[in-house]
C-alpha cells in the first residue's frame, strides 16, 4: 500500500500521559456506525449484472459533522479510477462528509470514462447529501475493465443517501461484499479524561489478498478528535500489522482502499501524538483493523481454515515481517494446512526463500502447539496432536530465527479447490 497526506510521524507515547486513558475494549460490532455522528445508507442498483437487484450493492457512509480523513491504498502500479480520485481529495485536505461505495464493479482500466464516472460518483452522493462533491471520497469493488452501468449508479446512490440509518451499519457491510459470505465489523470504546471514545469499521475481501492490501475496501470511523495529518500516520502505521499482514493467494488488486474517518463527536479533548489518550486511541485502531483482517482472511475464497504465523529472532522486525509473509503465502504450506499434514518441512524450505537472513542452526518452529525442528534438524516428536490441531479452523505457526530482536507476523489460509472454482468462473 501507499498512502496520501503527510508522512508517517511516531504514534504510540510512554509516561504518565495516559494514566487518564483506558484500555481499548475492542469486539465484532456493528461497524462504521458505532462511533457518535455517524449514519449509513444502502441501496441495490443492480450493478453485479446478474439481474440481482434485491441485493444491496451501494453504500453511502455519512458523518452529521466534518471529518478529518486519511487513507491507504494499493500499490499496485494500475491504480483504479476510485483511488486515483480518492487519493486527489485526501491530499486537498478538505473535511470529508461522506464515503460513497460499490461492490460488481472496479472501475479500473476504464480509461478517462473510469475518473468521469468516480468524479460523478462523488457529485451524486454530494448532491443527495446537499454536501460539496470534494467532501465525498469514493471506492469501487468488483470486476476489473467494465464501465460502471451509471443510470442504475445515480438511481442507487440516491436512494442510499435517502435511507441513511444509524442502525445500517451491518446492511453497509453487506452491501460491499463480492464473493465475500459474511460482513466484517469490529468496534472498540476507550475512555479519555472520562469521556467514551469509539471507533467502529468495515471490511469487504476474500480474493485478490497479499500485503500492499488487496482486493480490499475497508473504512474506519471514530468519534475522537484527530487531526488529519495524525491520523494518517496513525492509519499507516495500523495498517502495516493489520491489512498489510494478511495474505489469500499473493495477488494484490487495482482497488484496495484503507479510509479512517475522525469526526470529534465524543466531544473529548483532541488526541494528539504523545498527550493523553493517543496510544488508546492507536490500540482502538489497531484492535479494529486487526479484527477485520483476520475476519477478511477466515473468510477468503474457498478457505475452510486460517493460520497465523508469528515469527520472532529475526535481524530487523521488516526481516521477520518478510518471514512471516512468505510462509503464509506459500501454496505448499497453504495445502499441508488444508490437509492437516503436519509438514514442517514446508515451512523451513518457505523461510529459506524469504530473504530474511539466519543461520538454520538456531531455528526453532513449532507448528500446531508442537515444537517439530530446533538447532537444524528435526526434534524426535509425536506429532498426532499436529494433525488434531490442523484439523481446527484455526491454527498457529510460531517461528524463533534466532538472528536478533526482530519480531512480525501474518495470517494466511488453506488453498481449496473452492478457491480454484470460484477464480475460474469469476466473470462467467
Amino acid at each position: 500500500m501507499t498512502q496520501t497526506g503527510t508522512s508517517e510521524t511516531e504514534a504510540s507515547e510512554t509516561g504518565a500521559s495516559d494514566t487518564d486513558a483506558s484500555a481499548a475494549d475492542v469486539a465484532v460490532g456493528v461497524g462504521v456506525c458505532t462511533p457518535r455522528g455517524f449514519s449509513a445508507g444502502t441501496a441495490a442498483a443492480g450493478i453485479r449484472g446478474d439481474g440481482d437487484m434485491t441485493r444491496a450493492d451501494i453504500a453511502v457512509v455519512l458523518s452529521d459533522r466534518p471529518c478529518a480523513g486519511a487513507g491507504v491504498f494499493t500499490r499496485n502500479l494500475v491504480k483504479a479510477a476510485p483511488v486515483v480520485i480518492s487519493q486527489l481529495t485526501l491530499r486537498r485536505g478538505t473535511p470529508i462528509h461522506a464515503v460513497v461505495a460499490n461492490a460488481g464493479n472496479a472501475n479500473a482500466c476504464t480509461g478517462a470514462q473510469g475518473l468521469r464516472d468516480a468524479l460523478r460518483m462523488c457529485a451524486l452522493t454530494a448532491g443527495a447529501l446537499g454536501r460539496d462533491p470534494v467532501e465525498v471520497l469514493v471506492c469501487s469493488t468488483g470486476v476489473i475493465g467494465r464501465p460502471l452501468p451509471m443510470e442504475r449508479v445515480a438511481d442507487g446512490l440516491r436512494a442510499a443517501a435517502r435511507s441513511q440509518s444509524r442502525e445500517a451499519g451491518e446492511l453497509a457491510a453487506r452491501a460491499i461484499m463480492t464473493t465475500d459470505t459474511v460482513p466484517k465489523m469490529a468496534n472498540a470504546t476507550f475512555t479519555v479524561d472520562g469521556v467514551e471514545q469509539r471507533v467502529g469499521g468495515m471490511a469487504k475481501g476474500a480474493g485478490m489478498i497479499h500485503p500492499d492490501m488487496a482486493t480490499l475496501l475497508a473504512l474506519v470511523t471514530t468519534d475522537a478528535d484527530v487531526a488529519a495529518p495524525d491520523l494518517q500516520a496513525l492509519l499507516t502505521e495500523v495498517a502495516e500489522s493489520s491489512f498489510n499482514s494478511i495474505t489469500v493467494d499473493g495477488d494484490t488488486s487495482t482497488n484496495d482502499t484503507l479510509f479512517a474517518l475522525a469526526n470529534g463527536a465524543a466531544g473529548g479533548p483532541a488526541l494528539v501524538p504523545g498527550g493523553a489518550g493517543f496510544a488508546a486511541l492507536r490500540d482502538a485502531f489497531l484492535g479494529v483493523c486487526e479484527s477485520l483482517a483476520e475476519q477478511v482472511v477466515a473468510d477468503a475464497e474457498g478457505a475452510t481454515k486460517h493460520f497465523r504465523v508469528t515469527v520472532a529472532g529475526g535481524r530487523d522486525d521488516a526481516e521477520a515481517r518478510l518471514a512471516a509473509r512468505t510462509v503464509a503465502v506459500s501454496p505448499l504450506v497453504k495445502t499441508a494446512v488444508h490437509g492437516a499434514d503436519p509438514n514442517w518441512g514446508r515451512i523451513v524450505a518457505a523461510l529459506g526463500r524469504s530473504g530474511a537472513h539466519f543461520s538454520l542452526d538456531r531455528v526453532r518452529v513449532t507448528f500446531a502447539g508442537t515444537t517439530v525442528f530446533e538447532h537444524g534438524a528435526p526434534l524426535d516428536t509425536d506429532l498426532s496432536p499436529v494433525v488434531a490441531a490442523l484439523r481446527e479452523p484455526r491454527s498457529e505457526i510460531d517461528i524463533d530465527l534466532g538472528a536478533g530482536d526482530g519480531r512480525g507476523h501474518a495470517w494466511g489460509c488453506d488453498l481449496t479447490a473452492g478457491y480454484v472454482r470460484i477464480n475460474a468462473e469469476y466473470t462467467t
